[in-house]
């Protein structure tokens, strides 16, 4: 049987996350972060608290954004090191979406230097926040139950398709600092008091509905979630709040009870290098569908 090395990126908020997971053995590997003149490793030395308190009081964020960067080359060398010194055959690795930037690439890139020392499997995991570090987990605990890495992978594969990540970003600054608004759509949004509810959408963070105001955003949110969940038993599934700032999670907590909406898991902030691009006013779910015995995996 294969001894198989489970690790993530920091975008997956393992970290973040309540400390049971934080002592699974799961090798993190940091993305870059620029900010206030200094450069952090993400996780290290920049809470995400003070993080996003910091930009929702800070004057002139415009000219004070964040950056971000990919993992340096020395500790994704220093992980796979790491893994065939501690005598792993096989490491799992679960990047944050290749559609968000170059690491997934660059993991990929630099595993094929130890082909003849360990087989790494680089997973795009198409997304980011805690539902990429739920896959990592969950992938631990099948590694830990002796299943191979082809059958952690597939089950894999099938949460992929069953995941997903929604919220509401309750002002448009951020977006518009960063690009991913521009234009006309940036005025306009201004000028409506537009809050738009967005997800992930091949791997990419995309507006799923541009909605006026936001409680009507977070309500909308709600509705969504609802239809997606169905009538599928909260057994099967694992739903938690992410958020960046805690005044819009306020108001999702007060209004997501008329829909009777109940989580199930502990909620678990944005990490930085994700929720920067969003600003500090960012609420809304994870959601990761669990396979009952009676689905198919290619389904």
């Amino acid at each position: 049987m294969s001894k198989i090395k489970i690790m993530c990126t920091s975008t997956g908020c393992i970290e973040y996350a309540p400390e049971r997971y934080r002592n699974m053995d799961i090798e993190i590997i940091r993305v870059q972060v620029y900010f206030n003149g200094k450069e952090y490793r993400e996780g290290i030395g920049l809470d995400p608290v003070e993080f996003y308190d910091y930009l929702e009081t800070i004057e002139d964020p415009k000219s004070n954004l964040p950056h971000t960067d990919m993992p340096k080359s020395e500790d994704i060398l220093a992980a796979y090191d790491k893994a065939v010194a501690e005598g792993y055959d096989e490491a799992i690795v679960f990047a944050i979406s290749s559609g968000l930037g170059g690491t997934y690439n660059k993991l990929s890139l630099l595993a094929k230097d130890y082909e003849d020392k360990i087989k790494i499997h680089v997973v795009d995991t198409e997304t980011t926040t805690f539902n990429e570090g739920m896959l990592a987990v969950k992938a631990k605990e099948f590694a830990d139950r002796g299943m191979s890495s082809e059958e952690i992978l597939k089950e894999v594969e099938w949460m992929k398709r069953h995941q997903e990540f929604m919220g509401v970003d309750g002002k448009l600054d951020y977006l518009i600092y960063n690009g991913r608004l521009k234009g006309g759509k940036a005025l306009m949004g201004q000028l409506l008091n537009i809050c738009p509810v967005i997800h992930l959408e091949k791997g990419e963070i995309v507006p799923l509905e541009s909605v006026r105001t936001q409680k009507k955003a977070l309500s909308r949110t709600c509705e969504i979630l609802k239809e997606k969940i169905g009538d599928r038993s909260p057994e099967d599934y694992m739903l938690w709040h992410v958020y960046t700032g805690p005044s819009l999670l306020d108001k999702l907590l007060e209004i997501e009870k008329k829909y009777d909406i109940k989580t199930n898991h502990e909620a678990v902030i944005m990490s930085p290098v994700s929720g920067c691009h969003n600003g500090p006013w960012l609420a809304g779910y994870g959601l990761l569908f669990l396979r009952r015995d009676d689905e198919p995996l290619e389904g």
